[in-house]
């Protein structure tokens, strides 16, 4: 059962009670070079990225964000660090979420007065922890994050404002499902979900599944981002990859496709690559098998709205683990080409 969360609204969409888990990225250029910025967060858009973090060291970083946030339609936040003034600057320039890392800003004075700001133009503040949070390492890390988190919270309650987003990552999976499961029961704000800094691509996606997808099959989680050391691109696909894994999102394509074995007799990877390059993209839901061998072919895979399988010098393309049409090999995928077309076709007019 999905832990019920307030509801907190970021630019035009909403976070935690019912809504959906949204996915978000941030961008990997520099926020002052305003068209580099704008066109990857475009790229991020076209697949399906619901909210964007930028950077912002400096002032010219904060007042780029006027102009970015008039080429790009999804909600954006600014990332703050140690100079308060510029979370006052981005709130300004049209920001739609702050995030502060607690530790990192020594005058307390300042967090309150970002927080009567940030009330007057209705633009929540993420809080966030991990251990760039501590001059010096804690001897209990989860204790310490947690406490560090309760304490901001604390500050922004004290004067009036509770339009908060939490959000507690380390780059350690059992640290962050600790601390993440603590403090999901103490307080009922949406939590974001994420490890950090969680590396290359293989090893983010196994450490970060883990640890965001243990936490979302226990209710725990409004927000996440994959947090990889590739492509931005990569951790919108990832997170949505997981969501649909969890039935918690049902968006574009599903690939269902075997490992391959010594029944296999179709030059099987090609053409799983292929259905991924040309239709990665599309909007619909839609389960697609594409199988090695008629022992796991229409059967393994008769969730799969369409799907193929190969035989020897010839496969079977099947619809709901009924075949509908055996083509020789050559043909194979053109065949089943056409009728994936016609499918998203159908999808997309009803």
């Amino acid at each position: 059962m999905r832990r019920h969360s307030r509801i907190v609204r970021i630019g035009k969409v909403k976070i935690g009670g019912d809504n959906p888990v949204l996915v978000q990225s941030m961008t990997k250029t520099d926020t002052r070079d305003i068209s580099s910025t704008v066109k990857q967060i475009l790229s991020l858009e076209d697949v399906g990225c619901e909210i964007i973090r930028v950077a912002v060291p400096d002032k010219e970083a904060a007042n780029a964000i006027s102009e970015i946030k008039k080429q790009i339609h999804i909600p954006l936040i600014a990332d703050i660090h140690f100079d308060p003034r510029l979370a006052e600057l981005s709130i300004l320039n049209g920001a739609d979420k702050i995030r502060l890392n607690p530790s990192n800003i020594e005058d307390k004075e300042w967090i309150v007065k970002i927080a009567k700001i940030a009330k007057e133009r209705g633009v929540p503040i993420r809080v966030g922890a991990n251990l760039g949070s501590f001059k010096v390492r804690p001897t209990n890390v989860v204790k310490a994050l947690i406490d560090s988190v309760a304490n901001e919270i604390k500050i922004l309650n004290d004067v009036d404002f509770d339009d908060i987003v939490v959000s507690i990552k380390s780059s350690d999976v059992i640290t962050t499902l600790q601390a993440n499961m603590k403090i999901a029961k103490m307080f009922d704000y949406p939590l974001h979900l994420g490890i950090t800094e969680a590396g290359p691509l293989f090893e983010s996606l196994v450490k970060s599944s883990a640890g965001i997808g243990y936490l979302l099959i226990n209710g725990i989680g409004d927000t996440i981002r994959y947090s990889i050391s590739d492509e931005p691109t990569v951790e919108v696909e990832a997170g949505f990859s997981l969501l649909k894994a969890l039935h918690l999102r049902e968006r574009g394509l599903t690939i269902i496709s075997c490992p391959t074995c010594g029944r296999c007799e179709i030059d099987l990877f090609p053409m799983v690559k292929r259905v991924k390059s040309e239709f990665g993209n599309i909007s619909v839901p839609l389960k697609v098998a594409i199988m090695g061998c008629v022992v796991n072919g229409p059967g393994e895979a008769r969730d799969a709205d369409i799907g193929l399988a190969g035989g020897k010098h010839s496969g079977v393309i099947f619809k709901h683990g009924k075949i509908v049409k055996t083509v020789p090999e050559k043909d194979l995928y053109n065949e089943f080409k056409k009728e994936l077309i016609k499918l998203i076709k159908e999808r997309s007019s009803s």
